[in-house]
């Protein structure tokens, strides 16, 4: 019967979270407090490096993607989460659900390009610190930068373009938000060019960032054996260690959350991985870059004793 049904209408019903009564003002307001939390670290990040003329240096400006991103990919998805899990009924329109799931894409598949970025920029720095000025220019950080989200539009638009050409014979999204595998389920027809193309897609994104990391960790680790420098070596250690714990969050994470798509005796335990893969991350980022980055930190230092000490 369902096979030859059609549904017509736009508006779609999410699924959200299970939770009891007494527990969707606490996760609310924690919700709350963690979107107010990344909006203010990562803001102030953005404020803070283009206000200072001496951090306008190529690094900083990856700083500024990873904000930006994680900026516009919490704020598609929590204000939403937030108000569906204080409502008694949780509705969306299709165009609402298929811009979100576009831009939550484009937030994992830009989370990867920038990070795959900024290891470049670190192993430029470590293993070439002479060339470092001639090689990692604005000129090449904007267009490294531009070609990394060229590159996660153009892959996600291909992966919601061929959702969106199907007929839907199902109104439920059987999730907490929506991404691709959630609207290609409301279909009824043959969806196996969209479990190809996004096995295609997944595998090239993670292979590609899981590569390019080791291949230039596994240099930096190299040049740092073969000088054996102490100072090197804590350089070394300091800007890539963060880098490094950041990453294999993200990536676990969206690892999980495109796992547990394939059992669906475990719904809140995806949901749950899928928040945290955009909430984790957007949260430690500023903190972790903040702190780790010398001129950052000292900048930092000195505005917070300014607004401390009398004058």
């Amino acid at each position: 019967m369902e096979k030859n049904k059609t549904v017509s209408t736009d508006i779609l019903e999410v699924q959200g979270f299970d939770i009891s009564p007494e527990s969707t003002y606490p996760l609310f307001f924690l919700l709350l407090f963690v979107y107010f939390t990344l909006l203010f670290s990562n803001i102030g990040v953005l404020v803070l490096i283009i206000s200072q003329k001496s951090l306008h240096q190529p690094m900083y400006f990856l700083f500024c993607n990873l904000s930006v991103n994680d900026l516009i990919g919490n704020t598609v998805l929590l204000p939403q989460l937030m108000a569906h899990i204080l409502a008694t009924e949780r509705f969306i329109t299709y165009k609402q659900c298929v811009v979100q799931a576009f831009q939550s894409h484009t937030f994992g598949s830009a989370s990867h390009m920038i990070l795959i970025i900024m290891a470049i920029d670190r192993y430029v720095a470590i293993c070439h610190p002479l060339r470092y000025s001639s090689i990692m220019t604005t000129r090449t950080v904007v267009g490294l930068s531009a070609a990394a989200w060229g590159v996660s539009v153009v892959l996600v638009s291909i992966l919601i373009g061929l959702t969106v050409r199907l007929s839907r014979c199902r109104s439920t999204i059987q999730n907490a938000y929506c991404d691709n595998a959630s609207l290609f389920k409301l279909s009824c027809e043959d969806v196996s060019i969209n479990n190809i193309y996004g096995l295609f897609f997944t595998v090239l994104l993670f292979t590609s960032s899981i590569a390019s990391i080791a291949a230039t960790y596994f240099r930096i680790a190299l040049i740092c054996w073969i000088k054996k420098n102490k100072d090197l070596n804590n350089r070394a250690l300091q800007t890539c260690a963060s880098h490094l714990v950041l990453y294999l969050i993200m990536l676990w994470s969206g690892f999980l959350t495109i796992i547990l798509h394939r059992f669906p005796n475990y719904p809140d335990l995806r949901k749950i991985a899928y928040v945290l893969f955009h909430v984790v991350p957007a949260n430690l980022n500023p903190i972790i870059y903040g702190m780790q980055t010398r001129s950052l930190r000292h900048k930092i230092t000195e505005i917070l004793k300014r607004k401390v000490t009398p004058s």
